[in-house]
């Protein structure tokens, strides 16, 4: 039983722990409720695959430009208001593409969303050090879940649920997925420093390193499994489309987005045996590569399971990618080390997934916007293996 003295506690964890899962969920819930409406905006707007596309991937492209002035923001009011920024930032972006009338109107918006995420993203690592600080993994992995259980409450609810209660409106929807920001911004804000612990005695540095191979290993890498599920989810509904196979999108959404919680599920296990390993990461990108090709040419069910598979994988990659930088980093180093990384992987994750988008309008075949992410994620194959090399040394320098 626990003592009197222990309830409390043990109250105000649970609290914690609860606004930090909430926080997460808007690490991608806002971003991943495109790809399901890509079709009815895509329709309204008169977009271009290219633009259709660009409804996932400009937030990206923000995640990668904002990164360090996230970290820059952070060092300068505290994580905790960054954390409320940056969900007033999601909440007014995110709103404001439901009244979009012109392509451009959808984009800036959709932009400003972006730059919540990227000050979000760097600010709930570095609000661990303060709030749990002898819990990092624990809250790491609340806050991840959250963000995954995003993917799959945006990407698998919106066209079965919430369209139908919204009347069919996909400016509705869009609001409806954005306004509980506020309350989770809220209680962030109720919620005050009382549970911070002392601020450590390092100098708070926020300019990555660009000349550490580390940043850029880490970067690269990032930027393959980001960019397959990013990409991936954004070209899914053209691909099925093309195949006349519309009628599977819903379905594919659900299966696709779902696995990356399984893979949150089971990284709970295996963590302390893959991470900061290279052999899981090399397995992890095999995998996903090998699953995009069985994608690209199986159709119906078969190909939904092997997208699953590649979404499983690359998540499982993106969790043992995030869970470097506190492991490696030194002297408050975390956050700029973490925005080095987001600043090159959700660059190329941009790109690339831009490019496919160019290359299927030119050729006409949907499927084609997803072979550049294909090639890339071979290419990137030779960097972590050479990552490896360089997390010994920093782990024996650490």
């Amino acid at each position: 039983m626990p003592s009197t003295a222990q309830v409390p506690r043990r109250i105000d964890d649970l609290a914690t722990y609860a606004l930090l899962w909430c926080a997460g969920l808007y690490l991608r819930l806002t971003l991943l409720v495109a790809p399901p409406l890509a079709n009815h905006i895509g329709d309204a707007l008169n977009l271009s695959q290219t633009g259709i596309g660009a409804l996932t991937t400009v937030p990206l492209l923000m995640l990668s430009l904002a990164a360090v002035a996230g970290a820059f923001l952070i060092t300068r009011i505290g994580a905790r208001r960054t954390v409320i920024v940056a969900l007033l930032l999601i909440l007014a972006g995110s709103s404001f593409r439901g009244a979009a009338t012109s392509p451009w109107f959808l984009f800036v918006a959709t932009g400003v969303m972006g730059l919540g995420i990227a000050a979000l993203q760097p600010a709930l690592p570095s609000l661990l050090t303060r709030w749990c600080p002898d819990r990092i993994a624990l809250g790491t992995a609340i806050y991840m879940n959250g963000m995954l259980m995003g993917e799959v409450l945006s990407a698998g609810l919106t066209l079965p649920l919430v369209m139908p209660l919204t009347g069919e409106n996909w400016r509705l929807a869009l609001l409806a997925w954005s306004l509980p920001a506020s309350l989770v911004a809220l209680g962030f804000y109720l919620r005050g420093d009382t549970t911070a612990a002392p601020a450590p005695p390092v100098v708070a540095h926020w300019m990555p390193a660009w000349r550490s191979p580390v940043v850029w290993q880490l970067g690269l890498l990032l930027g393959a499994t980001a960019g397959l599920f990013f990409g991936t989810n954004a070209y899914m509904g053209s691909v099925l489309r093309a195949r006349n196979e519309a009628e599977l999108l819903a379905t594919g959404l659900l299966l696709f987005n779902s696995a990356q919680l399984a893979a949150s599920l089971f990284m709970l296990r295996q963590a302390r045996r893959w991470v900061g390993r290279t052999t899981p990461m090399l397995a992890m990108l095999a995998a996903s590569a090998t699953a995009l090709l069985l994608f690209l040419l199986l159709d119906g069910l078969a190909a939904l399971i092997a997208a699953t598979a590649l979404s499983f994988a690359s998540g499982v990659l993106l969790i043992l990618l995030v869970s470097l930088p506190p492991m490696i980093a030194s002297g408050g180093r975390t956050a700029s080390l973490s925005a080095g990384m987001f600043t090159v992987g959700y660059a190329v994750s941009f790109l690339v997934p831009l490019a496919g988008g160019r290359l299927a309008d030119a050729s006409g075949l949907a499927s084609g916007a997803l072979l550049p992410l294909l090639v890339y994620t071979l290419l990137v194959i030779p960097v972590c293996v050479r990552l490896g090399a360089t997390l010994e040394g920093a782990g024996r320098h650490r």
